[in-house]
């Protein structure tokens, strides 16, 4: 009976990238920052992956190749915002080889787009449901509580929120406030509201410095477990919708723009069509009822 040995031989591999896709890659990233460059680069892994189970080198693809990429987004049930949103970040990014002279031509200029709905789909709360949010949040831990006041009270985004540290707080012209980096890296003071104010100091406690919000490890909370926190505070309201970070600055600018604190231009400036339809409607016969005693 004939016996065979297994082989030594190393197979040879070929590497994913070229060393032009390499240096094209790192370069496009290299512009980018903080969560928008996590965003391009989950959006590149996933078309890097898609040409490798289809045998295909990023500078080897072709129009169709990135059409029938989308057209698999589209079959996965991807909103048609997260479609586009891959399909500019996968444009961009050959854009920039070209650019740079890496690329000839690049194969994703005429790549067609899904049509975006401007009709916004985001979970509305109203005033009693925003009101149970912060008693729940008030009869929890000190640091869900300052969470949520942040988030709702002060209208800062969850990235705004948990990265905010210690040393950033500070008092002027009798207001407690708080430095934090908005989008872009731009460096702003806000003034917290006196709830939020109460439940910062009361989630610090006698900490000097180090970031305000702690993850149960000991780190610095992440977006990831500040969601998780607005969602168990929401349950412990009786909120069977379903509420995120990102629920709360809506619902912040909304009452901010019903309450007449945030004006017109300012409200343009943070998008008003992404408001629901009925929300947009009461905004406009809100200020057909203001403009006459306005302009008196």
């Amino acid at each position: 009976m004939a016996t065979t040995s297994p082989s030594t031989a190393l197979m040879p591999v070929a590497p994913v990238f070229t060393n032009m896709e390499r240096l094209a890659l790192a370069g496009f990233l290299a512009g980018y920052s903080g969560l928008t460059r996590e965003a391009y680069e989950l959006d590149l892994r996933q078309f890097a992956s898609w040409c490798h189970q289809h045998h295909l080198r990023l500078f080897g693809a072709r129009r169709s190749d990135i059409e029938c990429f989308a057209r698999e987004l589209e079959a996965r049930g991807r909103a048609r915002a997260t479609v586009t949103r891959r399909l500019c970040t996968i444009a961009g990014f050959y854009r920039y080889a070209v650019e740079e002279e890496l690329l000839d031509h690049s194969p994703a200029i005429h790549v067609r787009r899904p049509r975006l709905d401007y009709e916004s789909h985001a979970t509305a709360l109203d005033r009693n449901e925003m009101g149970a949010l912060l008693v729940a949040a008030g009869l929890g831990p000190a640091a869900e509580h300052a969470l949520i006041s942040l988030l709702a009270l002060n209208g800062l985004r969850v990235s705004e929120a948990t990265g905010t540290d210690i040393e950033a707080l500070g008092i002027e012209r009798g207001h407690r406030t708080l430095v934090i980096i908005r989008k872009g890296g731009k460096v702003v003071t806000i003034p917290l509201a006196p709830r939020t104010a109460r439940a910062i100091d009361l989630a610090i406690g006698e900490r000097c410095e180090g970031p305000v919000f702690l993850a149960p490890g000991g780190g610095r909370l992440d977006r990831h477990g500040a969601g998780r926190i607005v969602r168990r505070v929401a349950r412990r309201a009786g909120i069977t919708k379903s509420v995120g970070p990102h629920t709360l600055r809506h619902a912040f600018i909304t009452a901010a723009q019903m309450g007449r604190v945030a004006s017109d231009a300012s409200f343009r400036r943070i998008r008003e069509r992404l408001l629901p339809a009925a929300q947009r409607a009461a905004l406009g016969q809100a200020r057909a009822s203001w403009e006459p005693a306005h302009l008196v």
